[in-house]
């Protein structure tokens, strides 16, 4: 299946990335393709890491399995209450865009011991993004014709992509190409600067079987087309759709019953398996008696088919807006921003109190 995105190695995978990165120059552009100039990328830390899902499971406690969770403070097991005003209940952010109060998460990632513990792998920051407390990096895409226009998601706006229930490869098309895996075997690398997220020779879409020395990172991309009515849906999927034929970034064409272009989001989580190496330890599938890669979700997957991201909209106004009609790059003048260290400082206390940190033996929630 082809690649969801051409642009992005150079940014993500780094061979490129200069250390002015941080002032808003970037790298420079990739030939026949987008550069920093391009999109809208920045740094949300950790806000917790807990068992709540306030999109799929609103106000069960604890919820199935554990996620990792970045953005906004005002972040609660129950969040679909119609007088919700996320802007307004927030005093803060883990990103570093101040007027982005919004909520993205992810499952998380275990390491499987032959012995049969877990233990949590902790996430790295991204290249440019150094001092990052855990969480992922977070990037907003306009048309990079820098003409056609996108649709800010509006308040009360919420998105799933991913199922963690799969085991087996994602049926539905626009799903499985959104999802992707890359294992770093060399810093950042090896794949080339211009290498595609999806491309077939550097990339997997489930759990790679090979050491991940310098890394794993995990991207994922929501769709870009909405029915302009439906903040949400029951499936949390059904108001929103991929192109119907093309890529958003090719400029793909929406469907008739999703005629609203959004802006594409992508998360990126890049999760740090260095310490896990050493096949020795790693378990042992007992139907073949062979070494299986040692990776597991947080809901039990061993697959990596199960990977998904949850997105709940919580832009100040029309900030989101704005950026897009600018085309916003890493640099974005009209929106107000906060050093790393700063974000690093929001916070919210876990409501579930539980251990996930240490040798576990069961998988949190997977008793």
């Amino acid at each position: 299946m082809r690649p969801r995105w051409l642009l992005y190695s150079t940014t993500v995978s780094g061979l490129m990335v200069s250390s002015s990165l941080g002032q808003g120059t970037g790298p420079p552009p990739i030939p026949n393709g987008p550069s920093f100039n391009d999109f809208l990328r920045f740094s949300c830390s950790e806000l917790n890491v807990q068992r709540i899902d306030p999109l799929v499971t609103p106000g069960m406690v604890p919820s199935p399995h554990l996620h990792q969770i970045v953005g906004g403070n005002a972040l609660a097991p129950r969040m679909d209450h119609p007088e919700l005003n996320i802007t307004a209940t927030a005093t803060c952010t883990t990103c570093t865009f101040i007027e982005d109060l919004s909520n993205y998460w992810t499952a998380v990632l275990f390491f499987r011991h032959l012995n049969g513990s877990y233990h949590r792998v902790p996430l790295m920051a991204n290249l440019g993004l150094e001092g990052q407390r855990g969480g992922m990096t977070v990037y907003y895409t306009a048309p990079y014709d820098k003409k056609t226009k996108v649709t800010a998601f509006k308040p009360g706006f919420r998105m799933l992509v991913g199922d963690p229930s799969l085991r087996a490869p994602n049926p539905n098309e626009g799903e499985y190409n959104s999802i992707a895996f890359r294992c770093f075997t060399a810093p950042w690398g090896p794949a080339p600067p211009n290498s595609a997220i999806g491309d077939p020779v550097w990339d997997t879409h489930a759990f790679p079987t090979t050491p991940c020395p310098y890394g794993l990172r995990i991207n994922n991309f929501f769709p870009t087309c909405w029915d302009g009515v439906n903040v949400d849906s029951p499936d949390h999927k059904s108001h929103v759709a991929f192109p119907v034929n093309g890529t958003f970034e090719s400029g793909g064409v929406c469907p008739d019953s999703h005629p609203v272009r959004l802006p594409q989001v992508l998360y990126e989580t890049i999760w740090d398996t260095s310490a896990y190496s050493d096949t020795s330890i790693w378990p042992i599938d007992e139907k073949t008696g062979q070494v299986t890669q040692p990776f597991v979700f947080s809901m039990g997957d061993a697959t990596g088919n199960g990977w998904h991201g949850d997105y709940m909209f919580g832009w100040e106004g029309d900030s989101l807006q704005r950026a897009m009609d600018r085309f916003c790059g890493v640099d974005c003048p009209v929106l107000k921003k906060q050093s790393i260290a700063q974000a690093n400082k929001c916070a919210k206390e876990a409501v579930v109190k539980e251990q996930i940190d240490g040798w576990l033996d069961l998988l949190p929630g997977m008793a």
